[in-house]
């Protein structure tokens, strides 16, 4: 947060965009700054390759709805941009400027930075400004190349259509098509779309020097390798905001490289994040992803967990509509996590880096989505929970980033007594991010009736206005029970809500609805909210609404898909 407020002086006090179309060029910006100076402070920290599973991973999210817009995107009317306060504006416009900085080199990108700012100082530009600063410093045509991702929507698919393999180098043929998070068919204009895409690959040997643009709608590269069973993975480093599609035969050779772990931990993460979404919109087979899955095993790197917690939770939600196949991928999941605990345990040590005890907290926030009944797990949470709440200066028995997840273990397995004292600490705590932690977990209490006492309690003014709706998700994302009671209580409540809000930002409405009713995965459910919705108009969430009923209707293929699967078998989860 405070490199890119920082960042601001330069992008958006020192140059100040001419209007809010292209407000993406100060939190765009901002957005790639902060990760930059934080890397230069802690390099430790690994900021880019965290950046891959934070904000290039929302980006592709959210813009790969039909829902979505333009980085640059028309605003007739001042108090429409709070519409494009998002991850398009921020984490998709730090991806462009990430991916501009892989192109042309950093002295190049430094040096147009600085003809930039001196240029327009103390004054209002627009994007095209940047791009000619860029130019004539890298003598690349930057305004031609980037058209296509900051002026039309979403971003492509590049699919290996065709390999030749030999001992020495593979020949691949590509083609690339604008992805869709659901899979539609697209129209003949729509097929058309194409972008401007450089082309970075890795094997066994590291990142390959040579860069290949693909500025059309097919090409052809060759990269060496430097064995007979070497692999490649293309958009080496994720510098690229796209998804790729291997062929089974690079993915099976990728295994290897995901085992060894010469794969670079920011690509083993993309390669699975992209896997997932693929698999989603239809492109890949669920059992390929599974697969692909069981290679991560003895994986003990933070940003690799972070793609894999994004995908067992991602499954973990569409799955639970359909008892019997939930079943079987939890016990997966669950020796993947228990795997991950052994290496990690829940005791800080003297040696943990900043990675290292974010790798703790993800493997506790697992143990409480996977392995919350296990004997050992619910016992050593309650010991420490107990602990804590003798003194809560107890730092070493429950740090702060595990509390949530602690809480979580302890109210999934109690009941009354135990919601009575988690609460008890909202009262307690002494600052507002303590108490965010009892908001996170606080409806996962498996009895209803304290599911619609959370929801009660939130809403009654006991709660900071703009923290309200942590509580309501913690109902809403606890199960599928948990989506019934928050979405009946939304929509009972609905006057009482709006009034709550008032005149405050758009933002905590949204919230507020992504709360709950983000977790249902039925077309039913879509329609039954879209009706709602169309009675109940709300304009300033219009967008966020659109985008929930789309990504719900995604949501509910991608189950339909999964069913049809060989993941509806037992027999597939015993031969992994």
């Amino acid at each position: 947060v405070v490199t890119h407020e920082l960042a601001h002086q330069w992008f958006g006090n020192l140059v100040t965009m001419n209007w809010w179309d292209d407000l993406w060029l100060n939190e765009g910006f901002a957005s790639w700054a902060e990760n930059w100076a934080a890397d230069c402070i802690f390099p430790s920290m690994k900021m880019w390759d965290q950046f891959t599973t934070g904000h290039l991973s929302a980006a592709l999210r959210l813009d790969a709805l039909r829902s979505s817009h333009p980085i640059q995107v028309p605003i007739h009317h001042a108090e429409e941009v709070e519409e494009v306060f998002d991850a398009i504006s921020y984490c998709k416009g730090g991806s462009v400027v990430r991916m501009i900085r892989a192109v042309i080199g950093m002295k190049a990108f430094q040096s147009g930075l600085g003809k930039y700012m001196k240029r327009h100082a103390y004054g209002n530009t627009e994007t095209f400004d940047l791009w000619k600063a860029w130019e004539e410093t890298s003598d690349m045509p930057i305004q031609e190349m980037m058209a296509s991702w900051t002026e039309q929507m979403g971003f492509p698919l590049v699919r290996v259509v065709g390999e030749t393999w030999k001992n020495n180098e593979v020949t691949l043929e590509l083609d690339q098509l604008w992805f869709l998070a659901g899979g539609s068919e697209l129209s003949e204009e729509e097929s058309k779309k194409i972008w401007t895409i450089p082309i970075l690959t890795c094997t066994e040997d590291g990142t390959q020097d040579d860069m290949t643009f693909m500025r059309e709608k097919t090409a052809s590269i060759t990269i060496p390798l430097s064995s007979k069973d070497g692999w490649v993975k293309l958009n080496a480093g994720q510098e690229v905001p796209m998804r790729i599609l291997p062929t089974p035969t690079m993915v099976d050779r990728l295994g290897e490289g995901i085992r060894n772990k010469k794969l670079p931990p920011c690509d083993r993460a993309g390669l699975l994040t992209d896997a997932y979404a693929l698999v989603k919109a239809g492109h890949m087979q669920p059992e390929t992803l599974i697969r692909l899955l069981s290679n991560y095993s003895e994986e003990e790197e933070y940003i690799v967990w972070q793609g894999i917690g994004d995908v067992l939770s991602g499954l973990d939600t569409i799955t639970s509509d359909d008892e019997a196949m939930n079943a079987n991928f939890t016990a997966f999941a669950r020796t993947l996590v228990i795997n991950l605990a052994k290496k990690v345990g829940w005791e800080s040590k003297k040696t943990d880096g900043h990675l290292s005890i974010l790798l703790r907290s993800i493997m506790i926030g697992l143990l409480g989505s996977f392995c919350y009944d296990d004997e050992d797990v619910s016992s050593e949470a309650k010991r420490r929970f107990e602990a804590f709440q003798a003194d809560h200066d107890d730092v070493l028995s429950l740090p702060s980033d595990m509390r949530s997840s602690v809480f979580k273990i302890l109210l999934k397995n109690g009941g009354q007594k135990e919601y009575e004292s988690v609460l008890a600490y909202f009262c307690e705590a002494t600052d507002n991010a303590e108490r965010k932690h009892v908001l996170a977990s606080l409806g996962h209490a498996p009895d209803k009736k304290l599911k619609e006492r959370t929801l009660e309690w939130t809403t009654s003014g006991a709660v900071k206005l703009q923290d309200f709706f942590y509580a309501m998700g913690s109902v809403g994302r606890s199960n599928k029970e948990g989506r019934e009671i928050s979405w009946a209580f939304y929509k009972s409540n609905f006057e009482r809500l709006s009034g709550m809000v008032g005149k405050g930002s758009p933002s905590l409405m949204d919230a507020c609805i992504v709360s709950c009713a983000g977790a249902f995965c039925s077309k039913e459910k879509a329609d039954e909210i879209e009706a709602f919705f169309k009675e109940n108009p709300l304009p300033k969430s219009a967008r966020k609404i659109s985008q929930l009923i789309e990504s719900m209707r995604t949501n509910a293929a991608f189950l339909e898909m999964l069913q049809k699967s060989e993941l509806g078998n037992a027999s597939f989860w015993e031969s992994l």
